[in-house]
């Protein structure tokens, strides 16, 4: 069994998972009825899901108990980076919108959640989540909450004696060894759910709001291979492709097909890992990134808002479009504070047009049916930017310090 297994570890996770991605597909067309094949993925789904609140609370905990210098400068970068990666997703979707606008054929359904009244509930919702009961916090995967109290924890726990320092790290250590186990079976997890989503899913969807489709996905695109490598070549000073495209293969790919950002935690962290990076920035940057760097949000937001307004003839001029871009911006960031994610804030932008509820949910109904390709390329932009500008970052650090950058 030992010897299976160093035989299956030896073969590159990437090989793995492509096999695993195509023997899903033809499944899904050959045998659409097999559905038991659909456990593999929502196990795996279910296990990184799981596993990643614990590993992100005390990787912090114990980064920041044991750390023997400050990491804020570079931690000070990513969130800049975040933040502004963000906003110039909103202004790039307003202009490509105005450039190719596109307008919806509404229909009567509409989603029976609530959304957000306002930009104040939506703050209000990410601050308190911030100050939520930690026990609560690690059993809902709120992470904006986890983040706080393990830093507050780690702090305190700086005058701990070394015992109690030395357990905290054996346990994150712990962690991270079974999220290696996890992340070793994800040729299985891809399997199960790219048979879900081909035998599930029909082709219609691509010719009804291929045009919708083509404009979000274009937009997500034009950020990943445009505007993220300006930011990473003003951090590393070189080519930023190869790490574009690294990133692209080790976190995209699995975040594309597990549609969620918090799975995709212990993926990212152990990319970093392999990459060299400095463990008690890395376990705080990127849980950060799965709650504030959301330039696939912004994106969805901003293209669905003025996609309504189109198609119900209102005109949007410049000042209104940046202001949109901002709101879309700063809402996207409380997304992961909200039931239902980006779709349930564009009922918010909308009102910015004085666009009633009862038509722009109806646009939310539109986004859920789209989701299976919007979800899945905006999850793997979100995520993947997380991983890719942290290191970024820290890159910058080791230019400054001399430090030859590989990756």
């Amino acid at each position: 069994m030992k010897k299976l297994w160093t035989k299956w570890t030896e073969i590159a996770l990437v090989k793995r998972i492509l096999v695993g991605l195509i023997l899903g597909a033809i499944l899904g067309i050959a045998v659409p009825g097999a559905s038991a094949v659909s456990i593999l993925g929502d196990v795996f789904v279910g296990a990184l899901k799981a596993i990643a609140p614990l590993l992100v609370f005390f990787l912090v905990i114990s980064s920041l108990c044991n750390a023997g210098k400050s990491h804020g400068g570079v931690i000070k970068t990513v969130i800049i980076l975040y933040m502004f990666s963000t906003v110039l997703a909103a202004v790039i979707a307003v202009f490509a919108s105005m450039i190719f606008p596109v307008e919806l054929t509404l229909t009567t359904a509409a989603t029976d959640t609530a959304a957000p009244q306002g930009i104040a509930e939506v703050l209000n919702n990410l601050l308190l989540n911030v100050v939520a009961n930690p026990v609560s916090s690690l059993v809902n995967a709120n992470y904006v909450g986890i983040l706080m109290w393990a830093v507050l924890i780690g702090l305190a726990l700086r005058a701990a004696n070394n015992m109690t320092k030395n357990v905290l790290a054996d346990v994150a250590n712990g962690l991270s060894t079974v999220v290696t186990w996890i992340i070793n079976m994800a040729p299985f997890g891809i399997f199960g759910l790219v048979f879900n989503t081909v035998s599930t899913n029909g082709l219609d969807i691509f010719t009804t709001y291929g045009k919708l489709l083509l404009l979000l996905v274009g937009c997500m695109l034009f950020i990943y291979f445009v505007t993220n490598p300006m930011l990473v070549y003003w951090c590393i000073r070189k080519n930023p492709y190869p790490l574009i495209f690294q990133c692209l293969k080790r976190s995209a790919l699995t975040a594309f097909f597990t549609r969620s950002s918090a799975a995709n935690i212990p993926v990212n962290m152990k990319v970093c890992e392999e990459m060299g990076l400095d463990r008690d920035t890395y376990s705080v940057t990127i849980p950060l990134g799965a709650t504030i760097n959301m330039d696939g949000a912004a994106i969805t937001i901003t293209v669905m808002t003025m996609a309504t307004a189109f198609t119900l003839g209102i005109h949007v001029d410049i000042p209104t479009a940046i202001i949109l871009s901002l709101l879309a911006a700063l809402s996207a960031c409380g997304a992961s504070g909200v039931a239902g994610g980006s779709l349930l804030l564009i009922p918010m932008a909308c009102s910015l047009f004085g666009i009633s509820d009862d038509i722009s949910m109806q646009v939310v109904a539109v986004g859920f049916i789209i989701g299976v390709i919007q979800d899945s390329v905006e999850t793997a932009l979100n995520s993947s930017s997380d991983l890719l500008l942290s290191a970024s970052a820290e890159f910058r650090q080791w230019r400054r310090e001399g430090k030859e950058i590989k990756f």
